[in-house]
């Protein structure tokens, strides 16, 4: 039998907080009969976003393609998704059971890239597209590529998402942290990215990359074109290749905001010598298809030698899914004005995202008014990253406490609250210390997912628990 002991020591390392300890308590709660509202993971399907109907109806067809020759089919679907589902099965003519190629169907790659040309009025090249089991996949590709050596290092930023410490900690490679500036609505500060780059550097990290989330996750932040200008010049000043997440860039809700994809920043600087690795994912946004695990990576700046690579890397895992790459396809070329399922996709879209853009209001504007509580109403993604103020039990003072005992005491404090919150209201959030926070402060995550019946609740239950909690504490002391 294996033992504990027996396990690659890296994995042990590994920790994921969004399906941690605390989930796993509330799906004990659950089964006992317990209501639990999930706010702990982007997962929108699981908390009652409804599927767009134009990407399951293409689907069903290529699952069973004798559907569109059996009588009465043209009444049951439009006639321009009985034609793209032909027109799928005649370009991938093996169906959707079988391998395709290892970057991805050729025509989708395409359709990738024509995308991105739309979207950002710049060239795209469909040979350095790959098609990719969602994004995580594509971060841990790049990942793959670029750990060379033992002290080689990529700086994070905190909070993040922890697929990245994780994906570090699994390849062996070292952890450099960048703080996102609270202050300013979580945007990057160069001052703090030199200072974090030198702290590497002079703990003996060689940092070969900077990973950026855009919308971002945990903090529901929008990159502003400037900073994003600000990265790119720090990026090649310093001979680092950014990896840009971008997989909530249609989950932007901020007044006069405006998502810039870096591949587009970075085209108008005229910069030819930083690589550039973007993601992109069909679980976010408003499809919200986290099962069919679809995704694209789309390389900038990179040899034909190097590129070679990272195909012979997917020929090592065959392909993505298939059914990922072409929903990944109807995420990139939708349904168009004209077209008979338009009017239903586009009224289904505007739905899915006025009412996270609604369900963000309601959570940040009700939370912020909690004494002892501070967020923003997010500007984008799913998520809030709401910082909160507990008082220190009697005798703990952690300014006396080394940089590692800080950090202890304050994870397990930020954990405790939010089992407490999960065991007294059923609310599933994720703490602070899971993505990373400054010293001295608490936080957790929580998305706006749920209906908005349950974000309304949220906001009641968490104003009586946080002040129920915060007494008890100060009546200990």
């Amino acid at each position: 039998m294996v033992k504990l002991s027996d396990v690659n020591a890296k994995l042990l390392k590994a920790h994921y907080a969004v399906r941690g300890k605390i989930v796993i308590r509330a799906q004990e709660l659950e089964g006992q009969g317990r209501k639990v509202i999930y706010c702990n993971i982007g997962n929108p399907q699981a908390l009652k976003q409804r599927p767009i109907t134009f990407v399951r109806q293409v689907l069903s067809l290529l699952e069973y393609p004798a559907l569109m020759d059996a009588p009465g089919m043209d009444k049951l679907f439009p006639a321009d998704v009985m034609a793209r589902a032909r027109m799928i099965l005649e370009k991938n003519p093996t169906g959707t059971g079988a391998y395709t190629q290892s970057a991805g169907i050729p025509f989708i790659r395409q359709a990738v890239a024509d995308f991105i040309a739309r979207r950002d009025g710049i060239p795209a090249d469909p040979n350095r597209v790959l098609l990719t089991d969602g994004a995580s996949k594509g971060v841990q590709a790049v990942f793959t590529l670029l750990t060379n050596k033992p002290n080689d290092g990529y700086m994070i930023p905190i909070p993040q998402y922890p697929l990245y410490s994780a994906t570090i900690d699994l390849y062996g490679a070292r952890q450099v942290n960048y703080f996102l500036d609270e202050k300013n609505n979580w945007q990057l500060n160069e001052h703090e990215l030199e200072r974090s780059l030198a702290e590497g550097r002079a703990n003996g990290v060689n940092p070969v990359a900077i990973a950026v989330i855009n919308p971002g996750n945990p903090t529901g932040a929008v990159l502003s074109k400037e900073n994003i200008r600000m990265i790119i010049r720090f990026a090649r000043a310093n001979k680092l290749a950014i990896l840009a997440d971008e997989v909530y860039q249609e989950n932007v809700y901020g007044a006069g905001l405006k998502f810039h994809s870096f591949a587009q920043v970075m085209h108008e600087l005229g910069e030819k010598e930083v690589t550039l690795f973007s993601f992109h994912s069909v679980s976010k946004g408003f499809l919200g298809e986290c099962g069919h695990r679809g995704g694209y990576l789309e390389i900038r700046n990179m040899s034909d030698e190097v590129y070679a690579e990272m195909i012979k890397l997917q020929s090592i895992g065959l392909c993505s899914n298939t059914d990922g790459q072409i929903v990944t396809y109807l995420m990139v070329d939708p349904p168009k004005p004209g077209d008979e399922s338009w009017p239903l996709y586009e009224k289904e879209r505007n739905a899915i995202l006025g009412d996270l853009k609604e369900k963000a209001e309601i959570l940040g504007r009700g939370l912020s008014e909690i004494e002892g509580m501070h967020t923003h109403i997010p500007q984008g993604a799913m998520y809030a990253f709401v910082r909160f103020d507990l008082p220190h039990p009697k005798g703990i003072d952690p300014e006396t406490m080394s940089a590692d005992e800080r950090h202890k005491y304050e994870a397990a404090r930020d954990s405790k609250y939010c089992l407490r919150l999960l065991e007294d209201t059923g609310i599933c959030v994720v703490p602070g210390s899971g993505f990373g926070q400054q010293p001295g402060t608490l936080h957790f995550r929580t998305t706006f997912l749920p209906p908005k019946a349950d974000i309304l609740a949220l906001v009641e239950k968490m104003k009586r628990f946080h002040a129920a909690y915060v007494e008890k504490i100060k009546s200990a002391v």
